[in-house]
C-alpha cells in the first residue's frame, strides 16, 4: 500500500493526463454542428456582426463591401447618424441617409424578427463608428502610448518572474524525482524529458506573454488594431483549418499540437512513474542497483510506446495509414541513421545482457569514471574529476571495457617498491607489510603480500599488493600508502636506490703506434701541401 507521501509524487501527473485524455475523448466524441457561413463586419479592428450569404453574394463579398464604407466612415470626422427603414419589405440600415445593409432572412440571430436584428446592428454600429471617431483625438493618443509603455515595462517583469518561479518549480521537482544515490554521488542532473518540459514550458510561457503584451499594445491603436486583426484572423483560419488529411480523417495544426502535448505529457509521465516504481518498489526488493535501473528503463520505454499507440488511436489516428511514414523512417534508420540504430541497439543489449550497471566503476580506452546513467543511445561517466562524459553505447560492445564491479567490487592493487642492495629484507619486508596497518580501504582479509620480483641493475625489487573493497578509491589508497611507505623506510633507514652506471675505460699505449704505410703516406700528404704554399709565394 502507498502512504499518502508516496503517492503525492505521481498524484498530479496523474490527473493531469487522466484530465487531458478525457476532455480529448469528450471533443472526439461530441458531435460538431455543421457552421454557419458568416462573415464579421469590422470596424477599426473590432468584430461588430456577422453577415451571411444573400442573393448573389457571399457573406465575404457583403462583409468586404461594408468594410470599405465603414472604412471611409470612420476617417471623417462628421457627426454620425445609424438609422434604420423598410425598402423593398426587409430593413434597411442607413448611415447619415446613405444606404450600408439590407437585412435578409439569412442574418437573423437567436429566433429575432428582421426589425429587431436591423435596430441591434444599427445600434451597435453607431457605437462602434463613434468610439473610432473618438480613439483619433490627440488626447486619446496620448494616453495610450502611457499605457503602452507601462504595458510592455509590465511584460519585461512577468518574463523575468517566469524564470525565477521555473527554477523554483524545477528545483522542487528534481529533488522529489531524482534518485537519492545519484544525489549522493553529486549527480544532480534531472531528467531529460522533465528537463525538456520545463524548457518548453517556461519558453512557452514567455512566448505567451510576449504575444498578449503585442496583442494588448496594438488593439490600444486603430491603425495597429486593424494589422493586429488581420494577423489574428489569418492565423486563427490557418491552426483550426483541416489542412491534413492522415487516412479517413481532416486535422488541424492545433490538433497536432494538442496532440503532441499530451504525448510530450505522457513521456514525462512514464518517466515518472518508472522512477517512483524503482524508488518505492524495486528498492524494497533488495535487487541489484543495475537490475533495478534495467527494468525501470526497460518499463519506461514501454510505456512510451504503448501509451503514444493509445492515444493515436483515441485521436483518431489510424497507425495503419502510416505505414509508409514507418517505412521511409526504417529505410532512413537504415542508412542515414545507422550510428543512431547502432547505439540504441547497443542500449539494449547493455540493459538485458548488463555487463555494465549503473554506480560500477569502469574504463573506457583512456576514459575511467562510474557509470551514473545508461541511456537508450549514450551512457553518461562521471570520472575522478567530476566531470560527466557521454559515450554511444556502442564503445561498450566494440572496445575492450574493464569493469572493477563486475560480479564483485573486491579490487587487488599493486604498490611497487625498490631498495638498494645491501639493505636488510627482513626490514624491508617487515616496514613493507606494516603501511597498510590501520588503513580503512584496505581489506584484512584476503591478506596484504609481498613479493620479491627480482634483482634489478641498482635495486632489488619488491611489490605489496593488498585488496580493496571500493575500485573508485584505488588512485587515493595508493597514495596513501606510498606516503606510509616512505615514512617507514626513513625511520628504519632503508635506501631508496639511485640509477647508477659504472664506465671502465681499458689502457693502451700512448702514443699511438703507426703501420709503416699509413706513415708513409701521412709523409707524402705533408710534402705535398708545403710544396704548394712554396709556389703560391
Amino acid at each position: 500500500m502507498l502512504n499518502r507521501r508516496q503517492f503525492s509524487s505521481i498524484r498530479y501527473p496523474i490527473l493531469g493526463i487522466i484530465t487531458a485524455v478525457a476532455l480529448s475523448l469528450v471533443l472526439q466524441a461530441v458531435p460538431v454542428q455543421a457552421a454557419r457561413t458568416a462573415t464579421s463586419v469590422v470596424v477599426d479592428g473590432r468584430p461588430v456582426f456577422s453577415v451571411s450569404d444573400a442573393d448573389s453574394l457571399t457573406a465575404a463579398e457583403r462583409a468586404d463591401l461594408l468594410n470599405l464604407r465603414l472604412k471611409q466612415i470612420e476617417q471623417s470626422q462628421e457627426t454620425v447618424q445609424v438609422t434604420t427603414e423598410f425598402r423593398d419589405r426587409y430593413p434597411t440600415i442607413l448611415v447619415n441617409g446613405k444606404y450600408l445593409l439590407t437585412v435578409t432572412q439569412s442574418d437573423l440571430q437567436e429566433n429575432r424578427t428582421p426589425t429587431e436584428q436591423a435596430n441591434l446592428w444599427a445600434q451597435q454600429l453607431r457605437q462602434a463608428l463613434q468610439q473610432a471617431q473618438n480613439e483619433r483625438s490627440a488626447g486619446f493618443m496620448q494616453n495610450m502610448l502611457m499605457l503602452a509603455a507601462a504595458t510592455v515595462a509590465l511584460a519585461i517583469a512577468l518574463h523575468k518572474a517566469l524564470g525565477w518561479l521555473w527554477q523554483i518549480a524545477r528545483q522542487a521537482i528534481i529533488q522529489r524525482f531524482v534518485e537519492p544515490s545519484n544525489q549522493e554521488v553529486g549527480v544532480n542532473d534531472s531528467p531529460k524529458a522533465l528537463n525538456l518540459l520545463f524548457n518548453l514550458t517556461l519558453c512557452g510561457g514567455r512566448v505567451a506573454v510576449w504575444i498578449v503584451t503585442a496583442l494588448y499594445v496594438t488593439n490600444l491603436f486603430p491603425v495597429t488594431r486593424i494589422w493586429s486583426y488581420t494577423l489574428t484572423s489569418s492565423l486563427v483560419s490557418t491552426f483550426t483549418s483541416k489542412a491534413l488529411s492522415i487516412g479517413r480523417n481532416n486535422y488541424s495544426v492545433t490538433d497536432l499540437l494538442i496532440l503532441a502535448s499530451l504525448i510530450l505529457g505522457w513521456v514525462v509521465l512514464s518517466g515518472a512513474i518508472s522512477n517512483f516504481f524503482k524508488l518505492r518498489i524495486l528498492q524494497v526488493t533488495r535487487i541489484s542497483r543495475g537490475s533495478q535501473e534495467a527494468v525501470a528503463a526497460i518499463g519506461k520505454y514501454l510505456l512510451v510506446v504503448v501509451g503514444t499507440i493509445v492515444l493515436m488511436q483515441i485521436w483518431g489516428i489510424d497507425l495503419s495509414s502510416l505505414t509508409i511514414i514507418f517505412s521511409a523512417l526504417g529505410v532512413g534508420i537504415g542508412f542515414g541513421l545507422q550510428d543512431i540504430a547502432k547505439n540504441f541497439g547497443s542500449g539494449m543489449i547493455l540493459l538485458f545482457e548488463r555487463p555494465i550497471r549503473v554506480g560500477d566503476f569502469v574504463k573506457v580506452g583512456n576514459i575511467e569514471g562510474t557509470v551514473i546513467r545508461i541511456g537508450a543511445r549514450s551512457t553518461v561517466i562521471r570520472n575522478l574529476d567530476q566531470i560527466s562524459i557521454i559515450l554511444p553505447n556502442s564503445r561498450f560492445l566494440e572496445d575492450d571495457v574493464t569493469n572493477w564491479n563486475y560480479e564483485t567490487s573486491v579490487t587487488r592493487i599493486r604498490i611497487p617498491v625498490s631498495v638498494a642492495y645491501g639493505c636488510d629484507i627482513s626490514e624491508v619486508k617487515e616496514a613493507l607489510l606494516k603501511a597498510p596497518r590501520g588503513h580503512s580501504d584496505v581489506l584484512r582479509n584476503p591478506e596484504p603480500i609481498i613479493f620479491f620480483l627480482g634483482f634489478g641493475d641498482s635495486s632489488l625489487d619488491f611489490e605489496l599488493r593488498v585488496w580493496i573493497a571500493e575500485p573508485i578509491a584505488q588512485y587515493r589508497v595508493k597514495s596513501d600508502l606510498f606516503f606510509r611507505i616512505e615514512e617507514l623506510f626513513r625511520e628504519g633507514e632503508i635506501e631508496v636506490p639511485f640509477p647508477q652506471r659504472d664506465l671502465h675505460v681499458r689502457s693502451g699505449s700512448i702514443p699511438l703506434a703507426l703501420s709503416p704505410q699509413l706513415e708513409a703516406t701521412l709523409r707524402n700528404s705533408l710534402l705535398k701541401s708545403e710544396n704548394n704554399s712554396t709556389i703560391e709565394k
